[in-house]
């Protein structure tokens, strides 16, 4: 050091304060070297609250420090706040170290899971690297972080690797300040990390020299393949190969429900999909999710059996070392990084191994148990995966100059979640103000959690379908999880308005046992919330949510609302005009059945059988005509079932949302067309009626124009009945949620018409617009409502 430094006269000490996701990212060893090369000294370590650390030196450096702790932090920090403060100078202070981790309750956030960063690619492609083709290789800057986390501070003890003891040479990188290694908590080689093993279907080792050879030999023979990766299991198999495809389908039973695929590159996608800029920048971020692409001319040619019927193809690229090296096999163990820059011939299926819909698998033992009689073998590793943490899924969606984000500038193109996992969770999300930490418990379909605490709000990975135990017993964890590794105690408990959700007995009997209160919130209430929520939205605004079904106030199925929502409030300010729902439910997954209902209403149910030939439909058309069994619903959802059904795009759905998806292609594919001209109206109650053009689908015969039409139609329908909201309310800002807005076409259209008109239009970004969002929309009512004394 110099004399200026030395000098005690120009010396001061500060204590700093740093929050956000800040550990298990490389911060503190970033400090160490930003306060020895400003020849500062001190000391830095982890906390509950974060990163804490006191500073020593000469003011000018101090500030210097400061303003770079922001400015160059480590690829994977996400800093919410630096706070500082003075300190006495300590005379005998002349070197810098990094301290041991406090304890206390914990105020901070640790990393999600991350993709394998280039400089540990680069090592595993290199031959002469004694981390040469070793499937667990990372650092400080990738790998799993949530997933093997059991509490916080992110040490060693509190992972999964804690049985795994260090080798010298993994050590001694371990406790290098300077090392990208430097208290990389999975840290391992082949000396002393996990270690791969190959099962056969019973469950026997396969005595092979090199199992991930044997792998992918197995997977080109057209075998069903388990591997464990981040958060769960994969089931896998050679996605050019119609057989194999086929097998899996059946095996799972998944019979038209879309498999994602991965490739080696961006490079590989070629002939499967025409991905954007955005897109590819999106499937090589260190989030690695699942990214929905417009397929190729020719793409389900070439990958037969894949995404059937659909516009787009799921695809993503490998994220953990044991993936980037079944290509790296395939491709004949190239060295070093070129060739994932040219198209590599092997493409896998990669979907999660969760059979029947239940959570997934994340044990070694529970895979060779639930997995039986689907995989061929099991590519298994002793490293744990302590959280369920499934794949993420977005896609690029055009929404336009998000005005009213609480950030300045919002790119014009953003991503768009449709379900938000691996890489994201549990980053959390900053709300418009404070309260009392509060636990969401979602909803019935694509449920999730949301934990809050002062104004951070922590979403937990997608949960699924609450429709088998192993999924409640998957909230049950996911619950208890996030309150250990976050240390929070709920002061309430937000539920959905349907009482036999199995999340609302949850919520209310959590609620119960702690004495704490408990609040209901309406389900399409809870969307709209969650998009003002996001957006830091205090003052009134209008909401359109459009999606499959919400228990209403008046106890009736609603799902098409327009609604005015002002702070813990909302009113109903009008609905789709109901139709029928034939038989209940099941008329969710057979849209011939709304398309019977829309033909009944038009006056037209003498057309009900010889459209739909089957003995069902003469006893349908008579519950119609009856009023038996035919609950009315405003459902959003169920207007695109009826439309698909009367242009016979679909009559009976294999997976939710199946019918509007395929109606979505067709329309896509057909291009735009006009609006047809007098077939909506607005009548009593404010009731955007749709039946004359749902009418006219019916005798449209080219399937192509008639999605075209409806979704226009409807755009501009719904543009109008919006329009004249803004209006009579004086209120003219709108969000847009339910997963009725996942639909590309519906929701650019209509984002166009309102934004043409003035509108401030807000939709879903860090959440999905889909019931996997409501939680936090749930918290964030349930934050702001008053209870009685």
């Amino acid at each position: 050091m110099d004399a200026f430094t030395h000098s005690a006269v120009f010396q001061v000490r500060r204590r700093i304060r740093v929050r956000g996701q800040v550990q298990g990212v490389g911060f503190r060893p970033f400090v160490y070297r930003l306060a020895t090369e400003l020849a500062l000294s001190g000391w830095v370590r982890n906390d509950a609250e974060g990163v804490e650390a006191e500073i020593q030196g000469a003011e000018p450096r101090i500030a210097e420090l400061l303003a770079r702790l922001k400015r160059e932090a480590p690829p994977l920090a996400r800093i919410e706040s630096v706070e500082h403060q003075a300190r006495p100078v300590e005379a005998n202070d002349a070197a810098f170290f990094i301290a041991k981790s406090g304890s206390g309750r914990a105020a901070t956030g640790i990393a999600p899971d991350t993709a394998v960063c280039e400089a540990c690619l680069a090592e595993l492609f290199d031959p002469a690297g004694r981390r040469y083709r070793y499937p667990f290789i990372n650092c400080t800057h990738c790998g799993p972080r949530y997933s093997i986390t059991r509490a916080l501070p992110y040490d060693r003890p509190h992972t999964s690797m804690a049985p795994f003891t260090q080798c010298p040479a993994c050590q001694a990188e371990y406790d290098a300040p300077e090392n990208r290694r430097f208290h990389a908590q999975p840290n391992a080689c082949p000396a002393c990390g996990p270690r791969l093993e190959l099962l056969d279907a019973q469950g026997s080792p396969i005595p092979v020299a090199d199992p991930i050879a044997e792998t992918v030999a197995r997977l080109l023979r057209s075998e069903i393949v388990t591997l464990k990766g981040l958060g769960g299991f994969h089931l896998a198999c050679d996605a050019r190969n119609a057989e194999a495809v086929a097998r899996l389908r059946a095996r799972k039973q998944r019979d038209e429900k879309p498999f994602a695929v991965m490739v080696a590159g961006p490079a590989s996608l070629e002939g499967f999909a025409v991905p954007t800029g955005a897109e590819l920048a999106l499937l090589a971020s260190p989030e690695r999710p699942i990214v929905l692409l417009q397929k190729a001319t020719g793409g389900d040619a070439a990958l037969p059996g894949i995404a059937p019927g659909l516009a787009s193809l799921g695809a993503m690229l490998p994220y953990t070392p044991l993936q980037y090296l079944l290509f790296h096999e395939a491709a004949g163990r190239p060295a070093g990084l070129d060739w994932l820059s040219a198209p590599q011939g092997l493409v896998l299926v990669m979907t999660s191994a969760n059979p029947g819909g239940e959570p997934l698998v994340i044990g070694n033992d529970e895979a060779l148990e639930r997995l039986s009689g689907i995989a061929d073998v099991f590519l298994l590793h002793d490293r744990d995966i302590l959280v369920r943490c499934d794949d993420s899924v977005l896609r690029i969606a055009d929404r336009g100059d998000m005005a009213g984000a609480r950030d300045a500038i919002r790119p014009t193109r953003s991503a768009q979640f449709i379900r938000r996992a691996r890489g994201y969770t549990p980053r959390a999300i900053r709300l418009p103000g404070s309260g009392p930490a509060t636990l969401a418990v979602g909803g019935y379909f694509k449920n999730t959690v949301c934990l809050t605490r002062g104004d951070e709000a922590f979403l937990s990975q997608h949960i699924g379908s609450l429709d088998n135990a192993a999924t409640c017993a998957a909230l049950d964890e996911a619950v208890e999880h996030l309150m250990a590794v976050l240390e929070i105690e709920p002061a309430r408990v937000a539920h959905d308005l349907h009482p036999d959700f199995y999340s609302t007995r949850f919520g209310v009997e959590f609620a119960r046992e702690r004495g704490i209160p408990c609040v209901a919130v309406q389900h399409h209430h809870a969307h709209i919330a969650a998009v003002a929520a996001e957006y830091g939205v205090r003052g009134p605004v209008l909401g359109l949510a459009l999606d499959g079904v919400g228990l209403g106030e008046d106890g009736t199925a609603w799902g098409g609302e327009l609604l005015k929502i002002e702070g813990p409030r909302f009113t109903r300010l009008g609905h789709l005009k109901t139709l029928p729902l034939p038989g209940g439910d099941r008329a969710a997954r057979e849209p011939w059945r709304m398309a019977s209902a829309v033909l009944h209403g038009a006056g037209r149910a003498d057309e009900i059988e010889a459209r739909f030939p089957g003995a069902a439909a003469p006893v349908l058309r008579q519950m119609l005509e009856q009023r038996v069994n035919c609950p009315e619903t405003s459902s959003g959802g169920r207007q695109f079932d009826a439309a698909a059904g009367l242009l016979g795009v679909k009559a009976h759905s294999s997976f939710e949302g199946q019918a509007a998806m395929l109606l979505e292609g067709l329309a896509a594919a057909h291009g735009p067309v006009e609006p047809l001209a007098g077939s909506y109206r607005i009548g009593e109650g404010n009731a955007l009626d749709l039946l004359p053009l749902l009418s006219h689908l019916a005798d449209c015969g080219d399937a192509g124009y008639g999605a075209a039409l409806f979704h226009a139609t409807l755009a501009k329908a719904l543009a109008e009945w919006v329009l004249h909201a803004c209006y009579r309310e004086n209120v003219f800002r709108v969000a847009l949620s339910g997963g009725c807005f996942l639909n590309r076409v519906l929701s650019a259209s209509l984002r166009q018409r309102l934004k043409q008109e003035g509108i401030e239009v807000l939709e879903a970004g860090e959440i999905p617009p889909n019931d996997g969002g409501l939680s936090l929309g749930q918290a964030w009512v349930a934050m702001q409502t008053r209870q009685e004394t």
